[in-house]
Order: structure tokens, then C-alpha cells, then sequence
């Protein structure tokens, strides 16, 4: 009987008017952030003294003063209600990768009445039902107490569904023990760790070091959009993200006929009906194009400051996924949702400002460039000495498969400079200047240091960490991870090396710094100029360069989870107050655990699905091959009898095969999960290697070149 779901499939979205077209109403710039409690709503809102103090906290940092949260709390109802909320929730981000809200009512029964109220204490702590979240071992399944504490630097916001509103307020989440369950609050942690470094440092060149430190992140997006059609089609996808099993299409990503190309119409009415809600919430969304690889496109907004960017980009994702649900599309935000092609990233555009000055720019002036070259070489040396923390914050079971792959960086963290900025960083640790006349000495802070390419820009997408021109782009983040693992490291590992820094500048007197400080950074690239590699990262000779340099090449979650509770990772952290012993721990514990089920996972799905559909459809085209072969044969006809006869034998050896490496993964799936990564391997290469040989209507799942060519 023949199988005619694909091909109900393809006929719906070629003839149906699918909902793509919504009501012709555009965002005008006067809409942007319009469902966000930001200062502009909070003058108008909020009495004149108690909205002083609270911007003083959300622009300069400074403590907050419980003594408004009530008049805060009052003026966030009144907002709120009047832009149709009628319930509000503590919005925050536990270790399960994604983000989790509990709604309360504003409604209070007043004898046969009602009335809407929200009190300080609504705003300022919650008490969400924490048992069901990892922990780690932070706590016991009885102790379900967690707290969310309000976070008054990432404005509240209007979160909108059909049928209404939720006054959305960003929180920590923390264990009645003041523990860190949450991505959030180390985040916080790190950035304040950070800004204190920085300061420090920069005081150890003149300045004040009172300045405001702003770290800032840009965050480049990357997902597919399949049609909904084929995605119930596919338990794999449905259970896993990614598909377990696909042969690949004759036509892929190989022409880079996809990369920058014209927008489908289709997929442009949902670009903008994404573009429109999240500028409502003040997310700056700026660019969007096709990626390379078929139905694979981006998104990136304007930096910001990198805990608001992380909360940003958490509604980006939600926001991608429901809008796509809307359209009739999937979005896959899974790092690896289609073998051979490429996977989808999360680009970690990270820098960091003193008094709104970017560090990362070369300056204008022998001082400014001083400054420049001593940050980058801090950073050099922050990424060669924890190359292993990088490593980690990026480790997850979906990104193992993108790591090194079709454009992704490799798991060898490394840096790219360009080739103008690699050859000053090379005459000052040689200290001369080298041009076409002559020799001359380099000194750091004078004028006669060349001048700094102020353009350099990424030209090699085989780079993990790339200086693209004043900032530093990070490419090995998975396009489903959280920014703020991958942000918490950064953080603490350039504190660190400011630290170190200005631990040597500043017994340093006046009239020796600029000598001092140029022989101190000789120093630092001579040791650590190993991690820079302009080259090719994706070839072998690569891999064994960087084995000659030492360079750690951790290729698997498994490898890259240990380096958290190693005694000089932890000693790191609990200086910095980011990360208690405890806290480390439980993040190990958390990411091993969600690793080993979503290998399991992924294991009895693949089962599943050879079983109850794979062989089924192999089988029946094997009997309908053998009922040809019996009617020829009847017949007396004898050609076309040897073409029956190989079929036969290949999808009968085909089905042997299948019911062999399904009954070794079945035992696999009790064993570990590099056994399960290997059976499932070697099942799919068998069932791939039958859809090419199994008639169209027999295969009962859709194709590579349909999932990623039709919608």
C-alpha cells in the first residue's frame, strides 16, 4: 500500500495559502519599545525622586534603594494595565537552557469586588516551585524553594498572545541559600567583576577609575525554517531538533547559491512580522539575509549591554518560534539539524567601554593606542590560559556535531587578528618597526608607533575567537545556547588578565611606564602568541600545528565539561565571586546529565524510528520487487529478471542489516553514550543508504531535498 504522506504534503503547501499574509500594518519608529518599562515611561510614570534613584541604579550602578519599590511596583501595574496586561510574571532563565514564568493575577478580591494591585514585594522576589528545575545537587527535591529577585538593569516588558498581555519583570533565580540555580545572576557576578578590573587598569594610564564600564554584545542568530508539513512528518525532529536520519540531496549548499540571496516572499512576511514584534520590545533587530545552507537564515541587532543582550536574544529565540508557527513554518534552533550542511551558530560579538570609549578601537592618539594594544594583549593571554573555559561554555550535545563542520569553527580555540594587526603585534615583541627605508625603534604610547588598522576586519570563518575591527567575535556558540555561559567566561578570564596587568603597571613610576608597559607586553605575546592562527582551521596540517603548539583540542561535551571543577578553574571563580566550589559542581553535574539524555534520547528515537517506519517501507518495497520477480518468472519473460534479482538481494541484505544495527543500538542504549553515538551512526548510514534504492513512494519520511527546497 503505498505511502502517501509525503506527497499529501508537498500538495498542501503547493496549494494551499498558507498564512503568511497578516494585516498591513506596519511598526513605525514611534512603536519601538512601546511594550517596554523603559526611562522614557518611567518619568512619566514614576514621581520625579523615586525615578532618579532608580535610573542611578540601572545607569550607574548604584545599590538599590528598597524604600521605592512601591511606588515602582504601582507605577508598573498602572503601565502595564493600561497597555491590556491583566498578569504579571518574574521572567527568568534556570539551567534548563531556556527561560521559565509563572503568571499571577493583578486581580485581588475586595469583598463583592475586585481590584488590580501589584506591591513592592510582588516586584521586588517571588517564590517559584523550584523542585523541578536542575540544580545539580544545589538542593534536595523536598528543599523546592527558590526565590527570583527582580533585576532593575533589563527593563520589564509586555509579553502579547492573542488573547491578551503579561507584564514580563527579568529576574535572578536563586536557593533559599543564596546559590546561583540560573544563568542570569552569574552573569551579573561576571560583569561586575569585570567593570571592577577594568577600572583598575584604566586608572594605571591616568584616568579616574571611577568611570562607567559597559560590556557589550552583539549576537548574530542563525536558524532554519522548514514548513510545518514535513516537520510532523518527522518524529525526529519533533523529539530531537535534528534529523537522525537523510540522505544527502544531489544539490545542497555547493553552489552558494543561497548565501545573500533574494528572500523568498514568504519567508520576508515573516522576517518582518518578527522584525515588528521585537522592535515593540525594543530589541534593536537590524539585519536579516539567507545563510549559506538551504532554508537556513539570520538575524542580528544592534549591540547592547551584554546582560540585557542575553535577555534579548532568549525572547529572539521564543519569539522566531512562535512567529514561524504563525507562518505555517518550524524554526530549528538545533546546532546540527541537517548532516552535510551547515550548522547554525550564535555569533558572540563581545566588547567592553570606559566612560563610552571602546577599548577594542584603536585609538586616535600614542596614548589611546597604548591603551589598545595592552587590552588586546590581556586578551591574548586570557584566551591562550583558558582556552578549556571557552571550550566549555560552548559544550552541548547538539554543538558537538557543528564544531568543525561546514564553516563552523573547530573545537581548537584559537584567535584570528588579521594579517595587519598579527604584524604590528610581531614588531612590538620585536620592538622595531620595520618599512621599506628602515629599521626604526617601536615604543608604545609615542608617535613613532605605526599607525593601527582601524578597519581590520573577520576574513577567515574558521576562527572560534576573530578580531573583527573593535570587538571580538566568538563564533563557537550554538545557535539553541544561552549567550550568557559563553559571556560569564569571557568576563572573568579578561578580569583576570586586566588584574594581572595592572598588578605589574602599577609599581611601575611614571617615568618608566610606557618602557616598562612595551617590555611587558613583549613578554606576554612571546608566551602566548601560540593561540594566534590566521590560517585555515579546518585543514589537517591545522590540527597538527596546533597539537606542535600545544593548543588543547577538546572535541566532545564529555572532554570539555571537566575543566569546571578542576582546583585552578574553581580557585578562579570563587576570587572573582562568580562561582562558589558548589555552584561549579552543580553546572557539571547539570551539563553531563543533559547530555546523557539527549544522547538516550536521540538513541530511542532513531530506534523507533527504523523500526516502526524505515524497515516497514524497506519491506515493502522488498515485496514488491519479489511479487515482480514471481510474476516474471511466471510469465516466462526473462528480461529485466537480473536487474529483480539485484534489487532483491540489496534491500533483503538492506533489512538484515537494519534489524542488525537496530538490535545492537537496543543494546547500546544500555550501555554508554559513545556506544549509542555509534550504533545510531552506523544505523543511519545503512537506512541513508536504502533511500536512494527504495521506490519514492515507498519512503515514508521526507527528504532532504524536500525539508530544505519546498516552502
Amino acid at each position: 500500500m503505498r505511502n502517501l504522506n509525503r506527497q499529501n504534503a508537498i500538495r498542501d503547501i503547493s496549494t494551499s495559502k498558507s498564512p503568511i499574509v497578516t494585516e498591513a500594518v506596519q511598526t513605525g519608529i514611534a512603536d519601538y519599545g512601546c511594550d517596554v518599562f523603559n526611562a522614557e515611561v518611567m518619568r512619566d510614570y514614576l514621581p520625579k525622586e523615586t525615578c532618579s534613584k532608580l535610573l542611578q541604579t540601572i545607569e550607574k550602578g548604584k545599590p538599590l534603594n528598597p524604600a521605592i519599590a512601591g511606588d515602582v511596583a504601582h507605577a508598573m501595574k498602572e503601565w502595564a494595565v493600561a497597555r491590556g496586561a491583566t498578569s504579571y510574571t518574574h521572567w527568568f532563565q534556570p539551567l534548563t537552557g531556556g527561560t521559565a514564568e509563572k503568571h499571577d493575577s493583578f486581580l485581588e478580591p475586595s469583598g463583592s469586588k475586585a481590584l488590580f494591585a501589584f506591591s513592592g514585594k510582588n516586584l521586588i522576589i517571588g517564590e517559584p516551585d523550584a523542585s523541578s528545575f536542575p540544580s545539580g545537587g544545589l538542593r534536595s527535591t523536598f528543599e523546592a524553594r527558590g526565590y527570583t529577585a527582580w533585576d532593575p538593569t533589563s527593563p520589564a516588558f509586555i509579553k502579547r498572545h492573542d488573547n491578551g498581555a503579561t507584564l514580563c519583570i527579568p529576574t535572578a533565580f536563586c536557593s533559599y541559600t543564596g546559590e546561583a540555580l540560573d544563568k542570569k545572576t552569574p552573569l551579573l557576578r561576571s560583569i561586575q567583576a569585570l567593570s571592577a578590573a577594568t577600572r583598575r587598569l584604566m586608572q594605571c594610564f591616568g584616568c579616574s577609575g571611577k568611570g562607567k564600564v559597559t560590556v557589550t554584545l552583539g549576537v548574530e542568530q542563525e536558524y532554519f525554517l522548514i514548513d510545518k508539513h514535513f516537520f510532523l512528518l518527522r518524529p525526529d525532529l519533533i523529539q530531537t531538533g535534528r534529523t537522525l536520519f537523510g540522505a544527502p540531496p544531489a544539490k545542497h549548499q555547493q553552489l552558494e547559491d543561497h548565501y545573500f540571496g533574494a528572500i523568498r516572499p514568504r519567508v520576508l512576511n515573516f522576517m518582518s512580522d518578527v522584525e515588528q514584534t521585537l522592535w515593540k520590545l525594543g530589541i534593536p533587530a537590524k539585519t536579516r539575509h539567507n545563510e549559506v545552507a538551504p532554508a537556513q537564515f539570520e538575524l542580528a541587532p544592534v549591540f547592547e549591554e551584554v546582560n540585557l543582550a542575553c535577555d534579548h536574544n532568549m525572547l529572539v529565540m521564543e519569539i522566531l518560534r512562535q512567529t514561524a508557527e504563525k507562518h505555517g513554518f518550524v524554526c530549528l534552533l538545533h546546532e546540527k539539524p541537517f548532516a552535510g550542511v551547515n550548522g547554525s551558530g550564535k555569533h558572540n560579538n563581545w566588547s567592553i567601554n570606559y566612560e563610552g570609549r571602546n577599548l577594542l578601537n584603536p585609538g586616535s592618539n600614542p596614548q589611546d593606542d597604548a591603551i589598545f594594544l595592552t587590552v588586546l594583549c590581556a586578551i591574548i593571554e586570557a584566551v591562550d590560559l583558558h582556552a578549556d573555559l571557552l571550550r566549555s561554555a560552548v559544550s552541548g550535545a547538539g554543538n558537538d556535531h557543528r564544531l568543525g563542520a561546514n564553516e563552523a569553527p573547530p573545537a581548537i580555540i584559537s584567535m584570528y587578528l588579521g594579517d595587519q594587526l598579527e604584524a604590528i603585534l610581531e614588531q612590538l615583541e620585536q620592538g622595531s618597526v620595520q618599512d621599506a627605508a628602515d629599521i626604526a625603534p617601536m615604543k608604545v604610547g609615542v608617535d613613532t608607533l605605526p599607525p593601527l588598522p582601524r578597519d581590520a576586519t573577520d576574513r577567515n570563518r574558521t576562527s572560534p575567537f576573530a578580531f573583527t575591527g573593535n570587538k571580538f567575535e566568538f563564533r563557537a556558540p550554538g545557535s539553541s545556547q544561552s549567550c550568557s555561559g559563553a559571556n560569564i567566561i569571557l568576563n572573568v578570564i579578561v578580569a583576570e588578565a586586566f588584574d594581572r596587568m595592572s598588578d605589574f603597571l602599577s609599581g611601575v613610576k611614571a617615568a618608566d611606564f610606557h618602557e616598562k608597559l612595551q617590555s611587558h607586553l613583549q613578554v606576554i605575546l612571546k608566551a602566548h602568541k601560540r593561540v594566534i592562527f590566521n590560517g585555515d582551521g579546518y585543514t589537517q596540517s591545522w590540527l597538527e600545528e596546533a597539537a606542535r603548539r600545544g593548543l588543547p583540542h577538546t572535541r566532545t561535551t564529555m572532554e570539555s565539561l571537566k575543566c569546571l571543577t578542576s582546583p585552578e578553574n574553581v580557585q578562579l571563580f570563587e576570587k572573582y565571586r562568580v562561582f562558589s566550589r558548589r555552584e561549579l559542581e552543580s553546572r557539571f553535574e547539570v551539563g553531563l546529565e543533559d547530555y546523557h539524555r539527549k544522547i538516550r534520547i536521540e538513541g530511542r528515537t532513531a530506534l523507533e524510528m527504523a523500526t516502526s517506519q524505515i524497515i516497514p517501507g524497506v519491506q515493502q518495497q522488498y515485496l514488491t520487487v519479489l511479487n515482480s520477480l514471481k510474476l516474471a518468472r511466471e510469465t516466462g519473460v526473462s528480461s529485466g529478471l537480473e536487474a529483480l534479482r539485484s534489487q532483491a538481494a540489496v534491500l533483503g541484505e538492506g533489512l538484515d542489516s537494519l534489524q542488525q544495527h537496530c538490535d545492537k543500538l537496543r543494546v547500546a542504549l544500555g550501555g554508554l553514550h559513545e556506544e549509542i553515538l555509534a550504533a545510531m551512526q552506523n544505523l543511519r548510514r545503512v537506512a541513508d543508504e536504502l533511500e536512494v534504492k527504495v521506490a519514492d513512494e515507498n519512503w515514508p519520511l521526507p527528504k532532504y531535498h524536500e525539508m530544505l527546497f519546498i516552502y
